[in-house]
């Protein structure tokens, strides 16, 4: 059991890009499927499913790559952790790569990607960030 479930989903999936994996498989929670709904939604990843075994979830990345096997995530880091915080008003949230990466944030509305947070003018603690 580790402290902080999302660096460790954060890891697993970064360790497989660089592995060139098709799949990985995570401890499912509500969180870290929202974290994939965002990456799908955005084009960072192929699919993912969340199954059932015994009595705790998988959820199950399908990661993406494009033309001779380069990967669509070429960095995914953890930005708040649990020992610090990092939170941001909808207008400075940061444009990774000038807007070509994400931020995920978990605001009052959910989780959502940073395009979403600006468009509905709404701040919170910055997750996560991909390129």
């Amino acid at each position: 059991m580790t402290s902080d479930s999302v660096a460790e989903f954060l890891t697993r999936v970064r360790n497989a890009v660089d592995a060139r994996h098709k799949k990985v498989d995570v401890a499912a929670s509500r969180l870290r499927v929202s974290i994939a709904e965002i990456l799908k939604k955005n084009g960072f990843i192929r699919n993912y499913k969340l199954y059932r075994q015994e009595q705790k979830g998988i959820l199950r990345i399908y990661l993406k790559y494009v033309e001779k096997d380069q990967p669509v995530i070429h960095g995914i880091t953890r930005v708040s952790k649990p020992s610090r915080r990092v939170y941001s008003t909808y207008a400075k949230v940061p444009k990774i790569l000038g807007g070509m990466g994400l931020s995920v944030l978990s605001t009052s509305k959910g989780v959502i990607s940073d395009e979403t947070a600006r468009t509905e003018k709404v701040g919170g603690e910055i997750i996560c960030s991909v390129w």
